[in-house]
């Protein structure tokens, strides 16, 4: 498996399929301090997307995340905040989340938490608690 990185008008038209958060738009995961990553196999077809967003304060609401990772309000960010993820093929979202994070690791060490801003359901807070989170807050 591999994890590539999304860029503008390259894998991008994958975002259409979020089933977490569908209103948010190309414009807004390319730019401010967003990442975006695909898992594949074979370079041709997905396996899972993961969305990413730099922050210094932890967001409860998706305004929230948006005005906390534009560039000028998140400078010395220190958190990553998956915002959205999904997949394609069973066992790929827990793939791609700590394929995600061993990147962050190396490529981003000023992050010093990790955070996800999942939906209010059984089966996203099972995902979580299964594969080693603590629930900070219920928003």
């Amino acid at each position: 498996m591999s994890l590539v990185k999304i860029n503008s008008n390259y894998w991008d038209y994958l975002f259409k399929d979020d089933p977490v958060r569908p209103n948010l738009n190309n414009k807004f995961r390319l730019t401010g301090n967003r990442v975006n990553f695909l898992l594949t196999q074979d370079f041709s077809k997905p396996c899972a997307v993961i969305c990413v967003a730099f922050t210094k304060n932890i967001p409860e609401t998706e305004k929230q995340l948006k005005n906390y990772s534009s560039n000028k309000l998140s400078i010395n960010y220190d958190k990553a905040i998956f915002y959205t993820i999904w997949s394609y093929s069973k066992g790929s979202g827990k793939d791609i989340l700590f394929s995600t994070v061993d990147w962050l690791k190396k490529n981003k060490p000023e992050i010093k938490r990790y955070i996800t801003m999942s939906p209010k359901t059984k089966m996203a807070r099972n995902f979580h608690l299964k594969n080693g989170a603590h629930e900070l807050k219920s928003n």
